[in-house]
């Protein structure tokens, strides 16, 4: 019987493996975080498809972090001068082009002390692994969240034959199921896609511990607070960059 206590007890266990598997890489990615904002740095974020999400969850709502940037594809169309027709072009998917990435990367004020955030569930997608191995390649520490069970399951399509997570300075497995649905039915398909919340909450783990280290280190955490007039000086600092 698939119910919503089943979906609730199935999330919470896979969330509890989350939490046991994950909690070390986790602190280090908040450790990481802590001391690129200590830095006047940002945090620039990209993910395809739902993985955006990841992203909009920590951005722009009280108690989040200012210092967040979400790479986004529409920045093409709307800051990068590509058209719609280009864009949305079907028979020539826009994002396998050659340099996609770099063109996404330089359309950014991006600072040596910024860090990365690169999501994907599959882990095989052009897009995600050339904008993580940019960012290496310009010298930034690039952590990598995706899921372990779904990416090695899966033939790579990148042209270096290798996957998200090889590019990782840190890898957080999102600890999600092959394909995303988590429950088991009677029929052929499982239903229920989890990486979304698991995502998530691996998201706000990560803020929540930032802005604790940012404190212990007698650091003034940037965050929103409701009050308009704090929050339009801090949306002050990083304007152009988040």
């Amino acid at each position: 019987m698939i119910d919503a206590k089943r979906f609730k007890d199935e999330m919470k266990a896979l969330l509890d493996e989350l939490y046991e598997t994950q909690k070390d890489n986790i602190e280090k990615t908040a450790g990481l975080i802590a001391g690129c904002i200590e830095k006047g740095g940002v945090v620039h974020v990209f993910g395809s498809g739902h993985s955006v999400g990841l992203g909009i969850d920590i951005k722009d709502r009280p108690g989040a972090l200012v210092p967040i940037h979400i790479m986004e594809m529409s920045d093409f169309v709307t800051k990068g001068g590509v058209s719609v027709e280009e864009f949305m072009d079907k028979k020539n998917i826009f994002e396998r082009k050659p340099g996609v990435a770099s063109k996404l990367y330089d359309l950014y004020d991006i600072k040596p002390q910024d860090v990365f955030i690169v999501i994907s569930n599959s882990g095989i997608n052009g897009i995600v692994i050339d904008i993580a191995d940019l960012a290496k390649k310009n010298g930034h520490k690039v952590v990598i969240i995706t899921s372990m069970k779904h990416t090695l399951a899966e033939e790579p399509r990148h042209p270096s034959g290798k996957k998200l997570y090889e590019f990782g300075d840190i890898v957080i497995d999102n600890c999600g199921p092959h394909g995303d649905a988590l429950l088991e039915t009677e029929g052929v398909a499982k239903v229920c896609s989890v990486s979304s919340i698991c995502n998530n909450c691996i998201a706000q783990s990560m803020a929540a511990r930032v802005i604790e280290i940012l404190k212990e280190d007698g650091f003034e955490p940037p965050i929103l607070t409701g009050d308009e007039k704090h929050d339009a000086e801090m949306k002050k600092k990083y304007e152009g960059r988040a």
